[in-house]
Formats: C-alpha cells, structure tokens, sequence
C-alpha cells in the first residue's frame, strides 16, 4: 500500500485550487514558500541593468547606427565634420554644396 500513495509525496499541486488539495489529501506535497516560485524555463524576474540605462544604450547604438548610414552615403568631397552639422542640423548651404 506504500507504494501506491508515492505519488501523493510528490505531486504536482501548482495548478490545482486549495479545495482540489484538500479532496486528494496532497497538503503534504505542496512546497513551502519561497522554493522555486514562478521557475518558468529559469527566466529572471529582473533585468541585469535599469530600463533608464537599456534606454540610453539603445539611443546611443540607433544614433551611431544612423550616423554611420549618413556617413557612408555622403558625397565623396563631404567630410565627417560636414555629416555631423547636417546631421545635428545646424549645417550652412556652404557644408552642403560642393567644393570647388
């Protein structure tokens, strides 16, 4: 008969309501607090940096990304002081028309 009720040891009671636990007579197999709460596929609650710092890491690669894609598309007499005015905006028609 020992072997039969093996399984009430370790049963799986996570997704079972506390009425259904009291009707199999499992309360000996539920976990204690604490104890591999929530393990889903070993995922973390929290991220290794701050949302604020993933933010500006995201801003600082898209802006490298998008200068880089100004830079290579340039006119061959431009140079990167004049992608970097026309980027940020404050670049005259001068740095903008080719030099002679």
């Amino acid at each position: 008969m020992g072997g039969n009720e093996d399984w009430r040891k370790n049963a799986d009671t996570h997704k079972m309501s506390p009425e259904e636990v009291k009707s199999a007579g499992v309360e000996a197999s539920k976990r204690p607090p604490g104890h591999n709460p929530g393990g889903v596929l070993h995922q973390r609650r929290s991220l290794p940096y701050s949302p604020y710092t993933i933010v500006l890491g995201g801003l600082a690669i898209s802006g490298a990304i998008w200068y880089f894609t100004l830079y290579t598309k340039k006119k061959p007499e431009a140079t990167a002081r004049d992608v970097a005015k026309v980027s940020f905006g404050v670049a005259d028609p001068k740095d903008t028309h080719p030099r002679k």
